[in-house]
């Protein structure tokens, strides 16, 4: 009968929503009953009802009446009564009772869930209506399997809301939190911890899941209960006989990993570190290479890892506190480990090798550190050391210098590739290596440290040795042999890469093996790891052709010929175009004799390729701006005279000027939108390369200088109708601009009579971006020229202004966030643009605008300073109030202004600060204050008496501040030192906003 009247109350039309193959109409009606049943104040009591009597069997069902349970929980646990509160206690353990009985169990997302909300009523009742929580539901469910499984599933969910740092916590909750862990150390850990170690000793045969299960539970909890509990002979034994067993030591080493992470006293972990190693020892496991299962020993080795830092940690602790006997019997312990670490790193899976990679990591940072603990000890023993002996103490044994050797030969056969790597696809295997690349790198820098001359020396061996047969060596091994040489160069750190100067052992060593590089014709490898490895290591080490420039011939033929830049492999070609830049960058002072033969040879390789042409490119566009910044920089350096440098480099630029007409003569024709696209995109490549060329020249090498001046002249000739192309405007004109930025930095004022035209047509159809990007262009003019280009600016000031305020008033909807980021980036370059005017001392491009627009323009800042929460220009506006009242606030300034300062901008420096939105917790906020203050400072030295008598009488009384701090703020604003009044309108401020 209690079947049918739940079944009577539920919704069971809205129960059919649940499956997931439900159509629509069901699964919205079953959302809506879901939110009705969590929001009604007791209509949630049959989901309680049908999961103690079990009504359903359909899973989703359970699901969704612990989803509602969950809910009233989580949300409403106070608000319930006294009697629906023992309802939901009632309801979970009949709930368990009934899995006791079950033949089968309940699906495991179902018994995540009932985890989940029995996690919860413990945390919201243990401490006050449910203390005997565990002891309850051990009670209940005593070694049942089905119990146990919901039990230690109960125990992880508890773990996640309780101890777990990844989950963010409030202040209430982290208090609540450790009151609940103190709470269950003192009441029930020790019959938690009994019952986890019946459960690992009933079910390691008949239920390893559970072992695993209570295994993972053991692990989660050991790092805040008492150690001893788990950390004894009982439970070690345990745990160790279970590393024996095929199904649950992966388990069992996640589990004594956590115990050995686990925080301690150094000698106590010590010797727990060093009596599970002699039990692991004895039973086998320290014999790496006849074990098979590699998943086992990649947690092995982290295990193995976790106990090699304990012991590191340790001794550090030890010889900072100055116990040498014991600081030496941790180190002991720790060198022991050297040969089982060295087994691992070396092992063939990179997982097993990657994680024992920290402890090796720092066992070389203790070799480092080992010398300078023995001289502090012998400090503390009052042993006095003269300078000299210091320097000769001997700090590394015959042992660790073997040990070092042994990981620098582990790292280098580690660090080679496998057959099995695909270079030309490239997937997450591949990327994973790269990683652990990555990370055997930082052992080698490490070894560096340790030891430089031991490194040096094996690197070279096993340079030398593959250099000479590179013909016939497998291309993983000549690779890592050029890779190794490249991370020299790291590894032994260089004052801006002059590794061919001081130290002569060093230097003698890689100049060797540089003349080695690039004279054994390694360069011909046919593999592409091996291509590139030798181009970066040339381009690392580019000052050994500063040393031995007679081998720089040698070089430019292999980037410039199938070697390099007409490599088969588009990979090794895009590498190459950017290292050959470097290159050249680097050593064009040893070009000249090559110059115009290395133009000739990349010559196909600067050609603009057209769209429709159909042939791939050897290189991309992003390839080829390399290349033309390198043929910029070749031209600009040489030694020839300004006429052939200017001959030189209208070669290179004129057949992207004659490109650029013809495609752009097409582009308005073309009436598909791909091919239109793509047309913009070659042309606003022809502009970047020729924009990329100018990067050559300098303050020593200048356009003018290198008589190249009217080439870009006509540049800017050939590229500025692009802006008024009608199609694809915002490709064009992003391209054009970039290009009219480099021509101010570089032809100065030759380029001021093509701005005006210029500026006209990029004003028309504006975007709020167009406008955006445009603001800078002006503001770098007016930054560099100033009274040169007064008079354009008077002209083009307000056509901009009108066009921003026209953007800006455009409609958009409430929730469309990229227009609204639009409008404030926007806001914000047009009061930097007022900035740079007021800024540059250019006072008449404003004043000449006439009344009318000077008001708006300034109401537009006052707007900025008070009514828009972005402390970024709101900053920017108090700093333009502030000079417009230097400029025009004294007695000889514009007409009508002081009127404006008392009306508008002294009221500004105070609504806006009080404002709800103005943070004065937030940096930048506050650096707004200053702006602010430094302001109302301004008016008072412009304005003197007169300003302090109308904040005392006038407006600070209008604002309700009393007579006497109204007093002591117009005694502050006396004071020279602004510091003071910055500070004290902060505080003035905070005051007013209690």
């Amino acid at each position: 009968m209690a079947c049918q009247s739940v079944a009577a109350v539920m919704d069971e039309q809205a129960l059919l929503g649940l499956n997931p193959n439900a159509d629509a109409r069901y699964r919205q009606r079953a959302m809506t009953y879901f939110e009705q049943l969590k929001e009604s104040l007791d209509a949630w009591e049959v989901c309680a009802d049908a999961l103690a009597k079990g009504i359903y069997t359909d899973d989703h069902v359970k699901f969704f009446c612990f989803q509602v349970l969950e809910h009233q929980i989580k949300f409403r646990h106070g608000g319930l009564s006294a009697a629906q509160q023992q309802l939901i206690r009632e309801t979970l353990m009949k709930w368990l009772q009934c899995q006791l009985m079950n033949a089968q169990p309940e699906k495991p997302f179902i018994r995540n869930k009932a985890a989940q909300v029995f996690a919860l009523t413990f945390i919201m009742e243990y401490l006050t209506l449910w203390p005997k929580f565990f002891f309850d539901i051990l009670s209940l469910v005593g070694l049942n399997p089905h119990g146990v499984d919901v039990y230690l599933r109960t125990l992880m969910a508890i773990d996640a809301e309780v101890v777990d740092r990844d989950i963010l916590h409030t202040p209430e909750e982290t208090r609540r939190n450790t009151l609940i862990k103190d709470t269950m150390r003192e009441q029930c850990i020790p019959s938690l911890v009994e019952s986890w170690f019946q459960i690992l000793q009933t079910y390691q045969q008949s239920h390893p899941e559970l072992t695993c299960q209570c295994l993972e539970v053991v692990g989660a909890y050991v790092s805040w209960i008492d150690l001893n509990l788990i950390a004894n002979d009982r439970f070690v034994n345990l745990l160790l006989s279970q590393m024996s067993m095929e199904q649950l030591r992966e388990e069992a080493c996640d589990c004594l990993f956590e115990i050995v992470n686990k925080g301690m006293d150094p000698v106590d972990k010590t010797k727990l570190v060093e009596s599970l190693c002699r039990v692991l020892q004895s039973a086998g496991f320290f014999s790496v290479e006849t074990e098979e299962d590699v998943d086992f020993l990649a947690k092995f080795s982290r295990l193995v890892n976790g106990m090699g830092q304990s012991l590191v940690l340790s001794w550090t602790k030890l010889a900072k506190a100055g116990s040498v006997k014991e600081a030496a019997e941790s180190l002991q312990a720790l060198e022991a480990k050297v040969p089982l670490l060295l087994q691992l790193l070396v092992h063939e899976d990179d997982d097993i090798s990657a994680n024992i990679v920290g402890f090796c990591y720092d066992y070389l940072h203790v070799l480092k550190q080992a010398s300078h603990m023995t001289l502090v000890a012998s400090r503390r023993r009052g042993v006095t050391l003269n300078a000299a002996f210091v320097f000769q103490l001997p700090q590394l044994s015959d042992q660790q210098k073997a040990n070092i050797e042994a990981i620098m030969l582990a790292v280098m056969k580690k660090l080679t590739y496998d057959d099995e790597y695909n270079f030309d696809n490239e997937g997450e295997d591949e990327a994973m290596f790269v990683e652990y690349r990555k990370q055997l790198k930082m052992l080698l820098d490490r070894l560096a440290q340790v030891s430089p001359e031991l490194l040096l020396e094996a690197v070279r061996r096993v340079f030398t040795n593959t250099m000479q047969t590179w013909q016939t060596a497998p291309f993983m091994e000549v690779e890592v042999a050029i890779r190794l040489l490249y991370m020299l160069g790291e590894a032994l750190p260089a004052s801006h890469g002059a590794h061919f100067s001081g130290d002569t052992a060093k230097t003698s060593a890689l100049q060797d093996m540089m003349r080695t590089l690039v004279s054994c014709g390694v360069s011909s490898y046919q593999h592409s790891s091996v291509v590139l490895e030798f181009f970066e290591t040339v381009v690392r080490y580019d000052k050994f052709f500063i040393v031995e420039p007679q081998h720089i011939p040698n070089v430019l033929m292999a980037f410039l010929d199938q070697r390099g830049l007409r490599h088969a492999s588009p990979k090794v070609r895009s590498r190459v175009a950017y290292l050959f830049s470097r290159f050249i960058k680097t050593l064009h002072k040893h070009m000249n004799a090559f110059v115009e033969d290395i133009l000739t040879r990349i010559q196909d390789l600067l050609e603009l390729a057209p769209p429709e042409n159909g042939f791939p490119a050897l290189l991309t566009s992003d390839d080829q701006l390399f290349m033309f910044e390198a043929a910029g920089v070749l031209i600009v350096n040489s030694d020839s005279p300004a006429e052939r440098k200017q001959a030189l480099m209208r070669s290179l630029l004129t057949p992207l000027m004659d490109a650029f007409r013809l495609l752009l003569a097409k582009l308005p024709q073309e009436m598909e939108e791909e091919h239109q696209a793509a047309l913009a995109d070659c042309l606003s490549h022809a502009v970047g390369f020729a924009s990329r060329t100018s990067k050559a020249f300098s303050n020593k090498q200048t356009v003018k200088q290198c008589g190249c001046t009217e080439v870009y002249r006509d540049c800017l000739h050939a590229f500025l109708p692009a802006l008024s192309c009608p199609v694809q405007r915002g490709v064009l004109r992003s391209a054009v601009r970039s290009f009219l930025h480099r021509m101010i930095i570089c032809l100065e004022e030759e380029v001021l009579p093509f701005i005006p035209a210029a500026s006209e047509h990029m004003l028309k159809d504006c975007e709020a971006k167009d406008l955006q990007e445009f603001i800078p262009l002006i503001s770098q003019i007016t930054a560099k020229f100033k009274r040169q280009v007064s008079p354009f600016l008077q002209q083009v000031f307000m056509p901009l202004v009108l066009a921003i305020f026209e953007v800006l008033a455009r409609p958009a909807e409430d929730n469309d966030q990229t227009a609204a980021l639009e409008k404030q980036m926007l806001r914000r370059s047009y009061f930097s643009f007022i900035q740079a005017i007021t800024g540059s001392g250019m006072n008449e491009v404003m004043a000449n605008q006439g009344a009318e627009n000077i008001e708006r323009i300034l109401f537009t800042i006052i707007q900025g300073a008070v009514d828009f929460p972005d402390p970024v220009a709101q900053k920017t506006c108090f700093i333009i109030l502030s000079k417009l009242v230097e400029l025009w606030g004294g007695k000889d300034g514009m007409v009508g202004f002081p009127d404006f300062i008392y009306k508008h901008m002294v009221p500004a420096c105070f609504l806006a600060p009080l404002k709800p939105t103005f943070d004065l917790s937030d940096a930048q906020t506050v650096l707004t204050l200053s702006e602010c203050a430094l302001t109302l400072k301004m008016i008072h030295l412009k304005r003197g008496p007169e300003f302090l008598q109308f904040l005392q009488q006038d407006y600070l009384p209008s604002l309700q501040v009393s007579p006497e701090i109204a007093q002591e703020l117009c005694q502050v604003l006396q004071q020279p030192d602004v510091k003071v009044l910055k500070s004290y309108m902060k505080a003035f401020f905070h005051r007013a906003k209690l």
